[in-house]
């Protein structure tokens, strides 16, 4: 479209779960629900329009050796966009990506820095390896590099336990999760298991990421506290494949994996009926192919979560939950377009009809 040009939205648009509007204008790249005055050059659009799809783990300019050149994160942030995933919080990457902020045909990307992990204990070159005394400088460091996120790896395998521990002493996470929030940015941690839970947790923590290690008895504390968890459920369904690796050298650690993934779809379902926020992330990078946000969302339904609930993870709730706007009056023009009501299938999201970037459509 030229400078000019103004885009009309029409069809239902989905403004919230139950607020919609029969069409929207997008002038200058943002959202309005008047008509311009003497619009010419106007392009329709028609559908089920959506707010632009927010995948809240995801890692954009990672690898499965680490860090990877720009052309390769490009490439990975296209396929988001592709998916309909046009804001992400990227939980943690060793690349940087900043200059995908002056790129207004790319996803809108919040950073959580790089991960902050024990010495040896997570995948080599994705995280900062260091020890206790270090991780409140550190994490002071990513919080100033970040956008109001630090990542910490809270567990992963102890090779000589032969499985899955928690990484960090209690005073140590206390004294670093203070030391963010005093800087102004939240903290997540990656944890599958159960045993770095309520240390994290107690200690002020904001978010949690897979949290397959969630039980019964852990999940008042996180509901009390208001403590959100990230599934990354289309991740998780890796864990028996893992687990098979691991079945000769760490027999109790490829038990775990299993019990882990065996009970994850009533980990997420006790969660969500307690009350504890619930989003979608895909964990996308690494090993994990980008522009899976559909998947998520139908894996989260799946796991018993209604749809609209369900969908929300990935929109309306996950971007008030950041502090994205979604598709009020003047906010960026970010949305997807479908051909039927996600709300009553989330198996459209799948398919976008058309994607619509800072005002622009794009696909």
């Amino acid at each position: 479209m030229s400078d000019g040009a103004v885009l009309h939205v029409k069809g239902r648009i989905l403004v919230g779960p139950e607020e919609l509007r029969d069409e929207l204008w997008v002038v200058g790249g943002r959202v309005s629900y008047d008509r311009p005055a003497g619009a010419r050059d106007v392009r329709s659009v028609e559908g089920w329009a959506l707010p632009g799809l927010v995948d809240a783990h995801c890692h954009v300019g990672l690898g499965a050796e680490g860090p990877v050149d720009a052309a390769t994160a490009e490439k990975q942030a296209l396929t988001d966009r592709e998916a309909g995933t046009l804001l992400i919080r990227d939980a943690g990457s060793p690349s940087d990506t900043r200059w995908v902020d002056d790129r207004e045909d790319l996803p809108k990307i919040i950073r959580a820095g790089r991960h902050i992990a024990r010495t040896r204990r997570y995948i080599r070159n994705f995280a900062w390896e260091i020890e206790p005394e270090d991780l409140v400088a550190y994490v002071a460091q990513e919080a100033r590099r970040g956008d109001g996120w630090v990542k910490l790896v809270g567990d992963w395998i102890d090779r000589d336990l032969g499985d899955l521990s928690a990484c960090w002493p209690r005073e140590a996470v206390e004294a670093a999760i203070a030391e963010a929030h005093r800087l102004g940015a939240r903290v997540t941690a990656h944890c599958f298991a159960e045993s770095s839970l309520r240390d994290l947790v107690e200690a002020g923590i904001d978010c949690i990421e897979h949290a397959t290690g969630l039980t019964d008895d852990l999940i008042p504390l996180f509901a009390g506290r208001g403590v959100a968890i990230v599934p990354t459920l289309v991740n998780i369904a890796t864990f028996p494949r893992l687990a098979a690796g691991g079945d000769t050298r760490f027999p109790r650690w490829s038990a775990h994996m299993r019990r882990l993934h065996e009970r994850r779809y009533d980990t997420v379902r006790g969660a969500y009926d307690a009350g504890i926020p619930v989003f979608v992330g895909t964990d996308a990078g690494g090993s994990l192919a980008h522009g899976l946000v559909a998947a998520e969302v139908a894996e989260l339904v799946t796991a018993g979560i209604p749809a609209v609930d369900a969908l929300s993870a990935a929109s309306w709730d996950a971007r008030a939950w950041l502090g994205r706007p979604g598709l009020e009056e003047g906010a960026p023009a970010d949305l997807v377009v479908y051909e039927g009501d996600p709300r009553t299938d989330v198996r459209v999201l799948a398919a976008p009809r058309r994607v619509v970037l800072n005002g622009i459509v794009v696909e």
